[in-house]
């Protein structure tokens, strides 16, 4: 009897299970903000007619769903408030608790966006702080999809309180973090960003097969699906790192690699510190191998030392003479490992680095100047050639690189978040464009104006970061210059309505493209939507290039005077971050300096001028015109020459 009654229960709670297929997509989760004001849709799947009934905050609504299972119900807009639950009830329950009504932002772009709390600086008093329950933040993992996908992968939503904030977006989590001291109401982040990547594969193809420019490329590649981009890539891969060190094998072994005794002479070698994307190894993810032989004098051996690896993309493990002296899994922090006493011999000495790369660029990069081997106060420079062999590719889909086709991340990470209501989006991208800055002019409105085609939500907000100073190729007025094209292609977007810009050239870091203080970053984002979104009277940004009059040799320029007067820090008045050009394009360092409410540019080897330039470089680290409120003027040009960029077109990589 007992046997019976054993088997029916197990039935029933098969046959129950078999049933309760009501899910809705993973957006949806306990600690979720919900946009405020607006109709609440509630949708998701289950058995074809099955009813379901939905229960939020003294609201009550039914639906079926349809013959495909789809169903959807709108619930009555809520003001601010919470924390309510959510239940949904088909022939199962889903009760989501701690939901919270208020305006909810996407955060998106690349490693910028990406980059978290627990990597900016005073990282560890950021977090110690953190305690706004009221903020929420929620993570979608990295996914590539050739067609448009109905559902997110995540670990859920969480609240900006202890430990939860370290992996926050730390620009989202500043700007939500002010956001909130100003309005005391939930803020919802949506993370959704994935570093060294293209504007092209946010957009849908709708909107790139719709667009003049991107229309003809487009055709060419409408048969391309994720499996042949795949496999085109890995065939090429292979190829490539067969021809860089011949025979390659992702099951041979590297137990010995770390060792002295390893013969590596018939290793090919790189140049050391770059990305070894940059040196031949294009678009390989996986593990590398690199060593470096050093002699050290007898009156060293023995000493402790000190080994500085610059930075390392993304995690390493590092061996002096085949002794394991220190790992890091971080892409941008500075590796500096301590080799115990009686670790090094006199003569040959092997230092030897395990590289993995999840994603994007790879290898040990940085400033020369750090990577060096210290013993007392003698500095030994390992800059230079390193011997490698790629180990094993990442065999993980990663083969489908979110750039190698238009639309990937789009589809698996935009499309599945549309039903979904927001306040408004933040970006943080251009850095992988810049090699084609003046198509960014196209592509980045493109983009702006198909998420709110797809959202229907109208012209949503959508406040963006302008690049900050980054030395990517000493780029110049004399040389010309693709970070500073890029950042004029972003002012231009700004024609497109309810748009905004935080300016940051101020506060890059001259050998990181990653600047660590993402605070100021947040906060200015914060200051243009108090002002543009929410009616405060804040200034929300810096003066902007308005006109220019030439009297004799001087040129006069007019600002609009956002934030009030024309400040500089300078102790005797000085602008610096001025050029002036003749009629020849050649461009000279200017004096300058602010008179009545304008600014004066002056240059002896320019007699008659006719353009002026300021902070036109990638890295501008001296341009330091602001208003009085400590924002920075927009970098700009006066001039419409021709740049370096305006040949460079989007193609398929393949």
């Amino acid at each position: 009897m007992k046997n019976f009654f054993l088997v029916v229960t197990i039935f029933l709670l098969v046959n129950f299970n078999v049933c309760a297929t009501i899910r809705l997509p993973k957006i949806f989760g306990d600690s979720m903000v919900l946009q405020r004001g607006v109709p609440i849709p509630v949708w998701g799947w289950a058995d074809k007619n099955e009813k379901i009934s939905v229960f939020f905050n003294n609201q009550h609504k039914q639906t079926k769903a349809g013959s495909d299972g789809r169903w959807k119900i709108r619930l009555d807009p809520e003001k601010e408030g919470g924390p309510f639950i959510l239940t949904v009830k088909g022939k199962n329950t889903i009760v989501f608790n701690s939901v919270l009504m208020g305006d909810v932002w996407i955060c998106s772009g690349q490693s910028n966006m990406e980059f978290t709390v627990n990597e900016v600086r005073n990282a560890s008093a950021e977090i110690a702080e953190a305690n706004y329950p009221f903020i929420r933040h929620v993570d979608i993992e990295d996914a590539v999809s050739d067609k448009p996908l109905e559902d997110v992968k995540t670990s859920g939503w969480q609240a900006a309180t202890g430990t939860n904030i370290a992996r926050f977006t730390a620009v989202g989590y500043f700007f939500a973090r002010e956001l909130y001291r100003q309005l005391h109401i939930p803020i919802g982040l949506i993370n959704t960003s994935w570093g060294g990547t293209d504007v092209e594969t946010w957009t849908s193809k709708e909107a790139l097969y719709s667009s003049d420019e991107f229309k003809e490329m487009m055709e060419k590649v409408r048969t391309l699906n994720i499996d042949s981009i795949t496999k085109m890539r890995k065939e090429s891969l292979l190829k490539n790192i067969q021809k860089l060190q011949g025979n390659f094998s992702d099951s041979v072994s590297d137990a010995s690699w770390k060792e002295v005794s390893f013969d590596d002479s018939k290793w090919p070698s790189m140049k050391l510190p770059v990305l070894w994307e940059e040196q031949g190894l294009d678009d390989l993810d996986g593990i590398v191998w690199f060593r470096k032989t050093v002699n050290i004098p007898a009156a060293d051996a023995g000493k402790p030392a000190e080994i500085s690896l610059a930075m390392i993309d993304d995690n390493d493990e590092s061996y002096m003479n085949g002794v394991k002296i220190g790992s890091t899994n971080s892409y941008n922090t500075k590796r500096i490992y301590h080799v115990p006493a009686g670790v090094l011999k006199e003569g040959k000495n092997v230092i030897a680095v395990r590289v993995e790369d999840t994603g994007g660029g790879g290898g040990i990069w940085g400033d020369s100047a750090d990577l060096t081997l210290a013993i007392d106060k003698k500095i030994q420079s390992l800059k230079g050639e390193w011997t490698f062999q790629v180990q094993s590719m990442l065999n993980n889909g990663s083969f489908a690189d979110p750039n190698s086709f238009p639309s990937l991340l789009y589809n698996a990470m935009i499309n599945p978040l549309i039903q979904f209501p927001i306040k408004g989006a933040t970006w943080y991208q251009g850095e992988n464009n810049a090699s084609r800055a003046f198509q960014y002019r196209k592509a980045f409105p493109l983009m702006i104006t198909d998420w709110r085609k797809h959202w229907k939500e109208g012209d949503f907000p959508f406040y963006f970061v302008q690049l900050a100073g980054y030395n990517s190729g000493n780029g110049n007025s004399k040389n010309g210059s693709t970070w500073a094209e890029l950042r004029e292609a972003q002012a231009l977007t700004l024609s497109l309505p309810n748009t905004g810009m935080a300016v940051t050239l101020d506060i890059g870091e001259e050998k990181d493209i990653h600047p660590k203080n993402k605070q100021d970053v947040g906060m200015r984002l914060a200051a243009v939507a108090l002002n543009k979104t929410y009616g405060k009277e804040n200034v929300y940004n810096g003066p902007q290039y308005q006109s220019m009059k030439v009297e004799g040799n001087k040129v006069i320029l007019t600002f609009n005077k956002t934030g009030g007067d024309l400040y500089t820090s300078d102790l005797y008045g000085y602008l610096k971050g001025f050029e002036v050009a003749g009629s020849d394009k050649r461009f000279y360092y200017a004096k300058a300096f602010i008179q009545d409410d304008h600014v004066v540019v002056i240059c002896d080897r320019v007699p008659q001028p006719v353009a002026v330039h300021y902070a036109w470089a990638d890295y501008p680290g001296d341009a330091n015109l602001y208003n009085k409120q400590g924002l920075p003027a927009e970098p700009f040009r006066t001039d419409s020459w021709k740049g370096i960029t305006e040949e460079a077109k989007y193609a398929i990589v393949k």
